[in-house]
């Protein structure tokens, strides 16, 4: 019998739920992709107008400049993330990830259709169809590959009343949950996925090794040592005292997406990323006001901690490279890390803004669908600049509010205390007051009035770019219940045409009322109030389905392209 570290690190078998001969409706098999591997499966009959809607974006690595160490360097930064890719696959979907080596080295242009679709979305379920299978007829399991498939969190709940002493281990961030016999039992990641972090850890010694920067080359020595003790503690504390590092990094199980079960498990996410100065530099202005902001959140004060004295460092960034859950389904633009309320309330977070991707996303997606769904003269008022500074603040906001909850059994974890809903809370929380924020920005004179109306139409065009993945995405459900909130308050219109407007009068006040209602979700930790909040709130209604159909033939996001490999082993 194989041990339970070997049974772990062997997922990726069988895959019988994939082979079925059922047929269901809207799938193809057999002849449809005559000679090819998926012919034998079921594959979404519309797989081609899936895939039309992510635009193929070339994501260069621009190394003109750069020394011949340093090039040497982001090598070795792109080869840890390499490993932490093979990881994150095992987390995600591990018969998606046997599905996709089946497939690699096909020729067939409908298993390359198939590839393509499993390495965007990272798994065989589609992100923008409410996680449906587009391959096999399995339903996505709410644990994925972190839990043993079946497994309830009544389940759960009932076995930690008879074995109150694994909670810890079955709750940690940082293990797999399975049976071993009866008995639920949490590996740790430093366990299971050793066979890569191993190498990942190796490769981020060399590249500190390489390093000309003595604080980052610490960092990555500190880093590849949290990898293999699960202990990220002090290695996210140096991070964050890197001081404008012309090079840096994102390496951990940060985001807990894909726990849709007990919502707290960390997938792997890395990217590498190379400083933009001048960009940069432009972030310093917004840096001062974190602490005033957090203090004049609508919110009580015992839930607002201090935030003078904390860091707020900000990095605008080329990204040549990422992996895990940076690299698939949601293309993000911007992150705030870590998540790890100790850090937050011993030093504050990192603020990381991906220019090449922000890009891209306001050009090929946010400015034509604002065209297609707004009236034309608040479609007009839509620009890169507004949107950049609504996600500024997004990014900001993520640090503010609450620490903890405060529930009836003492300090909580916000993550622990509200479950499966916390991402699309937390997403929605940074998003609205990051807009209550930018308002404060306004009304004290720090920015110009006259870009407020800007600054709102360009909020609404990004709502409509991101509802488009559905609610079964953490941004997308978060947004949906921004619409529609502030849609039953008048601040968002639809006229007679069918096209949507701001009421820039009515805004402020519905912003700052949601903003409230959000930060206390989070600082009284109440779960049933999220779940009630969002059961009534993240479901599209039938106008907006309507109005959206405008924009089909605009992409829903990007496929990034890199210029290194990108092997899934």
């Amino acid at each position: 019998m194989r041990s339970p570290l070997l049974q772990l690190a062997f997922l990726f078998v069988a895959i019988p739920a994939l082979a079925t001969n059922q047929k269901l409706h809207h799938y193809m098999t057999g002849s449809a992709a005559k000679g090819a591997a998926s012919a034998k499966l079921q594959v979404a009959a519309d797989l081609a107008q899936r895939l039309a809607k992510f635009r193929v974006v070339q994501m260069p690595y621009r190394s003109a400049g750069l020394t011949t160490r340093e090039r040497q360097m982001v090598a070795k930064l792109v080869e840890a993330c390499q490993s932490i890719e093979q990881i994150y696959w095992r987390q995600s979907d591990p018969e998606g990830l046997a599905l996709y080596q089946s497939l690699v080295s096909s020729p067939h242009a409908s298993d390359k259709r198939v590839l393509r679709f499993l390495r965007i979305n990272g798994s065989r379920f589609d992100l923008i169809d409410e996680n449906k299978p587009f391959v096999g007829a399995e339903q996505m399991p709410p644990g994925r590959g972190l839990y043993p498939k079946g497994l309830t969190q009544a389940q759960i709940d009932t076995f930690l009343k008879a074995h109150p002493e694994k909670k810890t281990e079955i709750y940690s961030s940082t293990s797999v949950v399975r049976w071993h016999n009866d008995v639920l039992e949490g590996l740790p990641y430093r366990i299971t996925y050793r066979a890569y972090l191993e190498p990942a850890a190796k490769s981020l010694r060399e590249a500190a090794k390489l390093s000309a920067d003595p604080a980052f080359a610490k960092f990555l020595q500190l880093r590849a040592a949290a990898l293999l003790s699960d202990d990220y503690f002090e290695s996210d504390l140096a991070w964050l005292d890197l001081k404008d590092p012309k090079f840096d990094i994102i390496f951990a199980p940060y985001e807990t997406y894909l726990d849709g079960l007990l919502g707290v498990k960390g997938s792997y996410g890395a990217a590498v990323m190379i400083r933009n100065k001048k960009q940069s530099e432009k972030l310093a202005l917004f840096q001062k006001y974190v602490p005033e902001i957090q203090e004049a959140l609508p919110l009580a004060a015992e839930d607002r901690p201090s935030k003078r004295g904390l860091q707020t460092p900000m990095e605008v960034m080329d990204t040549p490279f990422r992996a895990g859950d940076l690299r698939h389904g949601y293309q993000a633009v911007a992150d705030n890390l870590p998540n790890d309320p100790r850090i937050h309330e011993q030093k504050g977070s990192k603020k990381i803004f991906f220019k090449n991707f922000m890009d891209a996303r306001v050009t090929y997606i946010i400015l034509p669908v604002a065209h297609k769904l707004m009236r034309e003269e608040q479609a007009a008022k839509v620009s890169a600049d507004g949107y950049l500074l609504a996600t500024i603040m997004h990014e900001i906001c993520h640090g503010l509010g609450p620490a903890f909850s405060r529930t009836a059994t003492g300090k909580k974890n916000i993550r622990e205390a509200i479950g499966p809903a916390f991402g699309g809370l937390e997403e929605s929380k940074a998003d609205v007051v990051g807009m209550f924020a930018l308002y404060w920005l306004v009304e004290h004179g720090v920015l110009p009035k006259e870009k407020l109306e800007e600054y709102y139409a360009s909020y609404l065009a990004g709502i409509f770019r991101t509802v488009r993945f559905g609610t079964g995405e953490a941004h997308g459900r978060a947004e949906m219940q921004e619409f529609n909130y502030l849609s039953e308050r008048g601040a968002i219109l639809r006229d007679a045409s069918g096209r949507y407007a701001v009421d820039f009068e009515k805004m402020p006040g519905a912003i700052a009322d949601l903003a409230k209602e959000l930060l206390e979700i989070e600082a009284t930790g109440d779960h049933a109030r999220a779940e009630k909040w969002f059961a009534k709130y993240d479901v599209m209604p039938d106008d907006l389905k309507s109005a959206l159909k405008s924009a089909s033939d605009v992409p829903v996001d990007i496929d990034p392209v890199s210029s290194f490999k990108e092997p899934v082993r």
